[in-house]
């Protein structure tokens, strides 16, 4: 039997079953339920399944099986269960007692405070835009490092490169826009209108008191606050508009209130709010150096384990938007690093078969800037490993503020993201990524790992 099919049978014995998965979904390295009863899952034993690296009990139970491997788990459980991914079972299929439970779990929405659920909208709109945005920097990110090598920018093949990898921050708010519009329960083509809108050329031909109109002005923060008023004027118009002339009048006069509101509202607004964010934060950096880099660095795998972390996504894109690059990914990306470094230390000190088999599994996909199986597989549950890899991470973190190391595209951390790094700044990132390895190792090493901590891996 197959490794996926293993993991697949073992997931759904520990959730109550195919009947008691509502929705099937998956991120890069997580199995994403939303069931009907929660109070059918058997969290400990979910996390012994040979291949589950961590759990995440959360408003969506989240289950971390590490890249590649979810893509092929998740197929499983999709062909097991008859749900596509994505797809919601019908509420007329549920019995008494599951729509009780489904009512009491949406009434309950564990751990739900409102900067959390804000932070999960926000991620749960970039989340499924990952693959694409690490691909397209990956190709950017080759084709400029070949250039600045010397390879010129006019041959064919570069040409070809250069256009396919901004191919998607090109048009991403029309993207960002549709999935906004889609997780509020909106008509998703009118939340695409309002990131092309806000991001059309045609604007800067337009003067309102007497000033040009400037495309883009609130990024893509803009373009999710317009999305999101499609949605609520839809839903509004709606309730007064003839089933009849529904489809035809519903969205005409969304789009024309949006519209309205979002050159007068909605990108004044944005902006000053995307102007201060992004402003600010490269404030800190460039004024707090040291600190703010091992703060930062320091306090970024916390997110990670809540999986709060996609809601930075639009502030890297926005920094990208207004300057060029983002000096605030490689400082987060030492986090990973850190863990890294925590993770070797352990495998060097421990015995224990298990917890060295979960590190050599999750090593290199930590390498690559894929830190979950690690964290959820080894330093979080162990505890005290998961403190020390933070200031592995932090003195990574100081490093790369001091040097201003910079992306100027968005994509995973680690090693990968070398060839993203902006003004040449390659070798100043490495070293950064070495330094937090370094400190990961020597914390673990004499602080944070004993041998009796790996009893119940």
């Amino acid at each position: 039997m197959k490794k996926e099919q293993v993991i697949a049978e073992g997931i759904l014995e520990h959730v109550g079953g195919k009947e008691n998965i509502r929705q099937l979904a998956h991120c890069m390295t997580r199995v994403r339920l939303q069931l009907k009863d929660s109070d059918k899952v058997n969290i400990a034993s979910l996390k012994k399944v040979d291949g589950v690296m961590g759990v995440i009990d959360d408003e969506t139970l989240q289950i971390v099986v590490g890249p590649g491997t979810v893509n092929k788990v998740s197929d499983v459980l999709s062909t097991m269960t008859g749900l596509k991914i994505g797809e919601v079972a019908g509420d007329d299929d549920l019995s008494f007692e599951e729509k009780a439970q489904l009512k009491k779990a949406n009434i309950k929405k564990k751990n739900n405070t409102p900067l959390k659920n804000f932070l999960r909208k926000i991620g749960n709109i970039f989340i499924p835009l990952i693959p694409g945005l690490v691909a397209s920097g990956l190709i950017n990110g080759a084709a400029n490092f070949a250039k600045n090598a010397g390879v010129d920018e006019k041959t064919t093949i570069m040409q070809i490169l250069l256009v396919l990898g901004s191919c998607i921050f090109t048009y991403l708010a029309v993207l960002v826009g549709w999935n906004t519009a889609k997780e509020f329960g909106g008509t998703p083509v009118l939340g695409a209108i309002a990131g092309m809108f806000l991001f059309n050329p045609g604007l800067a031909e337009i003067h309102i008191f007497g000033d040009a109109l400037m495309p883009g002005r609130g990024g893509l923060f803009g373009v999710i606050f317009a999305a999101w008023l499609m949605v609520v004027i839809e839903k509004q118009v709606r309730k007064i508009i003839p089933n009849s002339i529904d489809i035809i009048l519903t969205p005409l006069i969304t789009v024309l209130i949006v519209a309205i509101l979002s050159l007068f509202v909605v990108m004044p607004v944005a902006g000053v709010l995307t102007d201060g964010i992004t402003s600010g934060i490269k404030a800190i950096l460039d004024i707090g150096g040291v600190v703010a880099g091992a703060i930062l660095a320091g306090f970024f795998l916390p997110l990670v384990m809540v999986g709060l972390h996609q809601g930075l996504t639009p502030i890297h894109l926005e920094f990208m938007n207004q300057f060029g690059n983002t000096p605030l990914l490689p400082v987060l990306a030492m986090a990973g690093a850190g863990q890294v470094g925590a993770a070797i230390a352990i495998f060097v000190k421990t015995k224990n078969k298990r917890l060295r088999n979960i590190i050599k599994g999750g090593l290199p996909a930590g390498f690559l800037g894929i830190g979950e199986p690690l964290l959820y597989g080894v330093t979080l549950p162990l505890g005290r490993p998961f403190i020390t890899a933070c200031l592995g991470a932090a003195v990574g973190g100081a490093f790369q503020a001091v040097f201003h190391v910079a992306a100027k595209s968005i994509g995973v951390s680690g090693l990968s993201l070398t060839m993203l790094i902006d003004d040449n700044k390659y070798i100043l990132y490495l070293i950064g990524i070495v330094i937090a390895y370094a400190f990961g190792f020597l914390f673990t090493y004499l602080f944070g790992f004993k041998e009796k901590m790996a009893e119940d891996i």
